[in-house]
């Protein structure tokens, strides 16, 4: 009897290493088939999901309490599966190197706990070989077992997207990978548990981990072109926005749109790939090029708020300024390498301390990585600027008459950004704003 067939009548178990947005629904989603582990080294994290809470909204509280799932950050509970999932995050250092710790630190504990027999996949995003190069030797190491012969690895890269509820792991295809043909056919058949789309058979662990990273770097690249067709077409005096509808009635052509590219896949993956390509001696030109024009839109945000203040007659230093919105996303807790916090940055060169709201964001994540404190709605009064920086679906819902309640009654000009235009322009246009969007 192979592994797979003691997975499903359950003599043996699955682990999944890493709760967070992409960890925790794959746990649940293997919960109602099979025997899941789900391992975290933050007890505070493992605490709310046993109190049946999800900080991360991707499956909800409901969800979790019924979750079949035994949430734990003991790693020795590790020992009693066979087939384990990493699933941590792979961000980059501030000199925008990958930094691998997080993998690391996972291999270092799945080695502590390995046991003859079993199969390791990982879906963290990494550039090609460093599942094969970095992680088996670590967990070599740990667990003094040899890869190959006493235990299997694969890669499945994780293709969740936070905050996107119809598009979730049942619904996306999904690449898997083996060392061999053995563990590539168990790996497959573990994942189809779960994955209704079906999966793909990627040749190769390298193969598949190169597919991954060059997803968000394609989609990074066309918002850089989006974001600099806005930065033309404002000098011109043309609204983006209306060109990209003009430009969408062609079959072919893509719709993308500007905006700010942060989160911890696409503003960080295509580093990765940059990375490894410096070192086989190769300097990336598109993908770099890309990387530096979405860097700076926060700061490009900023400029324009200051200049929208000036062409107001409001005095810059002393300026009241609120910014709606502080997650990477719309409609998502994370604020993990959020671009708001550029706007906020540039906006203190200028003296200004703008105030910052977002309900949806998880507020104790932006104290602790930022320093930000987030304020609620009743602290954005008598502003001089308003600047709705994420699509969340609240600010889509407001009306002219509660976005003008924000603003200073003394000032004939309001200087409004919408920066991903989720506000009807001409209306507010009309209504004396000075309004500007990407």
């Amino acid at each position: 009897m192979g592994l797979y067939e003691k997975i499903v009548n359950g003599q043996e178990k699955l682990s999944l290493v890493g709760l967070g947005y992409v960890g925790m629904p794959i746990a649940v989603a293997f919960g109602k088939k099979i025997k899941v582990i789900g391992y975290d080294l933050n007890a505070e994290k493992v605490k709310l999901y046993r109190s049946g809470i999800d900080p991360t909204r991707e499956v909800g509280d409901e969800v979790i309490k019924n979750a079949k799932v035994e949430f734990t950050c003991d790693e020795k509970r590790l020992q009693e599966a066979k087939f384990h999932i990493v699933a941590v995050p792979t961000p980059v250092n501030d000199d925008r190197t990958p930094d691998l710790r997080p993998v690391e630190g996972a291999s270092h504990t799945v080695g502590r706990n390995l046991t003859k027999g079993s199969i390791v996949v990982f879906e963290s995003t990494v550039y090609p070989g460093v599942t094969e190069e970095v992680c088996v030797p670590i967990m070599e190491k740990e667990s003094g077992l040899k890869c190959g012969v006493d235990f299997k690895v694969g890669y499945s890269p994780e293709r969740i997207n936070p905050g996107d509820k119809v598009h979730r792991l049942e619904t996306i295809v999904k690449i898997v990978s083996g060392m061999d043909e053995e563990t590539l056919d168990t790996i497959a058949k573990v994942y189809e548990l779960v994955v209704e789309a079906g999966v793909y058979r990627a040749e190769s662990i390298k193969v598949a981990e190169a597919a991954k990273v060059i997803e968000n770097s394609q989609r990074d690249i066309n918002i850089a072109f989006m974001n600099e067709l806005s930065i033309i077409f404002n000098k011109m005096g043309i609204d983006t926005k209306s060109v990209l509808q003009a430009a969408g009635t062609k079959w072919n052509f893509l719709p993308f749109s500007p905006g700010l590219v942060g989160g911890h896949c696409i503003g960080v993956d295509p580093y990765y790939l940059t990375y490894r390509a410096e070192q086989m001696g190769y300097h990336s030109q598109v993908i770099l090029a890309g990387r530096r024009i979405n860097d700076d839109m926060g700061k490009y945000v900023a400029e324009n708020v200051v200049k929208n203040l000036i062409r107001a007659s409001i005095p810059v230093k002393t300026a009241r300024v609120a910014i709606l919105g502080f997650t990477f996303k719309e409609n998502c807790p994370d604020t993990r390498n959020t671009k708001v916090i550029d706007i906020i940055k540039e906006l203190r060169e200028y003296g200004i301390e703008p105030v910052v709201v977002d309900e949806t964001a998880d507020a104790q994540e932006a104290w602790r990585l930022y320093g930000i404190r987030l304020a609620d709605k009743g602290a954005v009064k008598d502003v001089d600027a308003l600047v709705i920086a994420v699509a969340h679906e609240e600010f889509g819902h407001m009306t002219e008459e509660e976005i003008g309640g924000y603003f200073n009654p003394a000032h004939a000009k309001r200087v409004l950004v919408d920066i991903k235009g989720i506000l009807n322009r001409r209306d507010y246009e009309a209504a004396g704003y000075l309004y500007w969007r990407l």
